[in-house]
Order: structure tokens, then C-alpha cells, then sequence
């Protein structure tokens, strides 16, 4: 294999990752509601997040260690407006 058919093969794979392909959306930010996950209990880093805004809200009612992933998530997008973090 030549250096300059190296080269054409390495811009036609680049060309069709889609990670690099500014037209592809599948890998953009969805709302929480939409996540497939979104049910599952929230995380450990959401609910160590969440707990430390909520502090600093001064809102004790925010955090709710049975909040699913997507309840954490919205609530935590909330707190961050709040607390002036977003």
C-alpha cells in the first residue's frame, strides 16, 4: 500500500465516523424524559450533585435519594439555575 492510498483510506474512514460527523444528531443531548435510563435509580455522582446544590440552595426538600435518573437530572439543571451555576 502506497503512503497516498494510506492516506485516501484514513480520509474515508474519518469521513464516516459518525462521532466526527457534524450532521448526526443521534449522539446529541436528549431531554431527560427521553432517556432509556432515565427510570433507573440516579447515580452516586447525581446524587452526591444534587445533595451538595441543594445545600447551597438552602433548600432541604430538593434532594430525594429515591429520585430516578431523570427526576436527578431535572432537578439538579433547576438547583444549577438557582444557585447561579448554569
Amino acid at each position: 500500500m502506497t503512503a497516498k492510498t494510506k492516506q485516501a483510506e484514513t480520509e474515508h474512514h474519518e469521513t464516516e465516523n459518525p462521532k466526527q460527523d457534524p450532521k448526526d444528531t443521534s449522539n446529541r443531548i436528549k431531554d431527560p424524559k427521553d432517556w432509556t435510563t432515565g427510570s433507573e435509580p440516579m447515580t452516586g455522582a447525581q446524587a452526591s450533585y444534587l445533595k451538595t446544590l441543594a445545600e447551597q440552595a438552602k433548600d432541604e426538600d430538593a434532594y430525594d435519594p429515591d429520585l430516578d435518573k431523570a427526576e436527578a437530572s431535572q432537578r439538579i439543571d433547576a438547583l444549577r439555575k438557582e444557585t447561579g451555576k448554569a
